[in-house]
């Protein structure tokens, strides 16, 4: 659990989370990931028997990320220190670990909610929207995206590679569990009003925008690839349609004006495009996608020797539009032209141009990318349990992450 002075609440959390261990007969550990308490927290915490882990960086993400990795069981329950969730309360989270789920995540709308215990414009709109998001862009199996009592192995706590240190964390684990196929399952829990007398660290509009992007972040088909598609698309075929002749509308009349705007459309349809194959290429590069299992469609067919043939090509439909339109000026013995004629000509000319450049010059970025490089052996699990391992006797089942 991260805590930061949660002086008023934490004695009551890590004595239910110890009943629950009692009751159940599990072996386990309470650990506490402090983000610079000033109000005694650390030192109630070591006096109920918690591990306490002092965790420099700041946010939600990094106080979590810095418990989980201290511990020591085969599974981590992780969830809020004021109080709201009952940690005594945890059998259906460890029967569904126990039956081979990854990653159980609480549902507090298939659950109970105390009156006040969540905000109207957090229950009504933020987090349904938000959830409902996640599941479009990312057909995630979960309802309550945001829910802070959630369940998981520790293998898969590393396989996920989490990267985000702020309240994305919660987006992230569920994102990167769902891109790598893990077995995630729902589970009914309670949320209560929290038990402090001050306000909560959430800030409702700040911390919803920095879910909604990263969840757009996180999905570059959505939020590049597609629209640039529909751009690209709609400015080609309007704008095949008007190189032949102008288009009347309601009596309107579409001609040169629109072509500019159509040749506009489809630049800025393809950078969006580029955007999308080169920000993916950057993400699973750096981690922060999973590296998918089989290569696209699109990595099959490309290579850096396509797009400089691709580029090329464009660049010489440029440059023999370029030649026509020189030729037409020096029919009219570079005096007056046929703006109609013309026009169409030279706006051809510099769109083949512009792309073709685009082409050539992405290619080698996006095949920079894509580089081999040799990256020094990742620390082993078993590595990383011998520099974070804390004195306990024994090697417990589950960790109760506080």
């Amino acid at each position: 659990m991260p805590c930061l002075n949660e002086a008023e609440t934490l004695e009551r959390c890590i004595a239910k989370a110890k009943d629950f261990l009692q009751r159940s007969g599990a072996s386990g550990e309470i650990i506490i990931g402090d983000n610079g308490s000033t109000d005694g927290s650390v030192e109630i915490a070591r006096r109920c028997g918690a591990q306490v882990v002092n965790v420099s960086i700041k946010g939600y993400g990094a106080a979590l990320g810095g418990a989980i990795a201290a511990s020591r069981g085969r599974y981590c329950v992780m969830g809020d220190s004021d109080d709201s969730y009952d940690f005594g309360d945890l059998a259906l989270f460890v029967a569904k670990l126990r039956e081979g789920a990854d990653l159980v995540m609480g549902n507090r709308f298939l659950g109970e909610m105390a009156p006040g215990a969540m905000p109207w414009k957090n229950r009504y709109i933020g987090n349904p929207a938000l959830s409902g998001l996640g599941r479009f862009l990312f057909a995630a199996p979960i309802r309550d995206f945001h829910c802070g009592l959630r369940a998981f192995s520790r293998e898969a706590f590393f396989r996920m590679d989490l990267r985000t240190t702020g309240m994305e964390f919660a987006s992230e684990m569920v994102v990167k569990a769902t891109l790598l196929n893990m077995n995630i399952v729902e589970v009914p829990t309670t949320l209560s009003r929290d038990g402090r007398s001050r306000a909560p660290h959430l800030r409702p509009f700040r911390d919803g925008w920095r879910h909604l992007r990263f969840l757009l972040l996180f999905s570059p088909d959505w939020l590049f690839l597609y629209p640039g598609l529909f751009l690209m698309v709609a400015g080609a075929l309007l704008g095949g349609w008007l190189l032949t002749s102008p288009i009347h509308i309601f009596g309107a009349r579409l001609s040169l004006d629109t072509l500019i705007y159509c040749a506009a459309m489809i630049e800025i349809g393809f950078q969006s495009i580029l955007f999308a194959l080169l920000s993916r290429a950057y993400a699973i590069q750096e981690g922060l996608f999973p590296k998918p299992l089989r290569p696209s469609r699109f990595e099959r067919i490309f290579s850096l020797e396509r797009g400089i043939l691709a580029g090329a090509l464009l660049l010489g439909i440029g440059a023999w539009l370029f030649l026509t339109a020189f030729g037409i000026w020096r029919e009219a013995q570079f005096g007056a032209l046929d703006v109609e004629r013309v026009t169409r000509v030279v706006i051809s000319s510099s769109l083949s141009l512009s792309l073709g450049f685009e082409v050539i010059l992405s290619s080698f970025l996006l095949s920079m990318l894509k580089m081999n490089v040799r990256l020094l052996p990742k620390a082993t699990q078993a590595g990383r349990d011998g520099a974070q391992s804390i004195a306990l006797s024994g090697e417990p089942e589950a960790s109760c992450t506080m």
